[in-house]
């Protein structure tokens, strides 16, 4: 099955994408951790969607015209869709390097793969918008130049099918809770430590819900509660940090507002699921899903 074949190329490469990405991965998490604005623009906060997907759409398009343009003999459409698609792919490389930057294990290797084929792919485009110049309206352009740009596009197709791999087998970027219901019925919550016969206050401890497991926090006769997953990487919440009204992950350090879940700042871009919780007339606590 080519599918099968396909896995086995990608995964023969771990012999450079593994310390390659590693290297690029410990300055990429240094440069956005020093500026979490910029993060938060790129990975697409603003948008509640990651930004990459958004924009890779957008150069495979034009340049897949480039190839139709130099088909049909119109050089100066060729030229001008390239140079656009150019400033295209570097806009979308610039928010998957803001992906890149909290992504780990498989789905770092595979990232590193398509980064340095997309890379690849830039550079041949370059060379032919260079082979091109000076543009002529009444020739078309050399075959230096249309072929590079085929190939480029080859290497552009192969760069997007691994970018492909990352998000829809690795679950890259994917919420973590896209298939959790959200159910209104009231079930008996667990948590993992009680003092006393109460929640400890101001401090993140697990407890279970049936089959999900959330972190609550107590302030005061209110109890907080939120998914224990973190909706970006998979986190565990309740081994994460107060910070004001919020609680950070502890892997990547996306912040949720304990009161409704919803997202502070990255690399998360979605809000994480929140709970109300009462307290049983017979002891205990019970928690249901708060609809949004």
């Amino acid at each position: 099955m080519l599918a099968r074949w396909l896995i086995r190329v990608m995964d023969a490469q771990g012999g450079w994408t593994k310390p390659l990405g590693d290297l690029v991965h410990r300055f990429l998490n240094w440069f956005f951790g020093r500026l979490p604005w910029l993060r938060d623009l790129l990975i697409g906060r603003w948008l509640g969607h990651p930004l990459h997907a958004v924009l890779t759409d957008v150069p495979i398009g034009i340049l897949f015209m480039v190839i139709v343009f130099d088909v049909l003999g119109t050089s100066s459409a060729a030229a001008w869709a390239l140079a656009v698609g150019i400033l295209a792919m570097v806009g979308a490389a610039l928010a998957g390097f803001a992906d890149y930057a909290d992504t780990d294990g498989k789905a770092r290797e595979r990232a590193t793969l398509h980064s340095t084929l997309m890379v690849v792919a830039l550079a041949g485009y370059s060379l032919s918008l260079l082979l091109r110049f000076p543009v002529d309206a009444s020739q078309p352009a050399s075959a230096a130049a249309v072929w590079t740009s085929i190939v480029s596009f080859l290497i552009l197709s192969a760069g997007a099918y691994v970018g492909g791999d990352v998000v829809y087998v690795l679950g890259n970027m994917v919420s973590r809770h896209a298939f959790r219901g959200a159910g209104t019925k009231w079930i008996a919550l667990e948590p993992a430590e009680v003092v006393d016969g109460a929640i400890p206050e101001g401090k993140p401890i697990r407890a279970k819900l049936g089959i999900n497991q959330l972190v609550l926090v107590r302030q005061g006769e209110t109890i907080l509660a939120l998914h224990d997953t973190c909706a970006h990487a998979g986190g565990p919440l309740s081994e994460g940090t107060i910070v004001g009204a919020t609680i950070q992950c502890p892997w990547h350090a996306s912040r949720y507002e304990l009161a409704n879940g919803h997202l502070v700042s990255g690399p998360s871009v979605y809000d994480q699921p929140a709970y109300e919780v009462r307290a049983k007339d017979s002891g205990g606590w019970e928690a249901r899903r708060k609809v949004a």
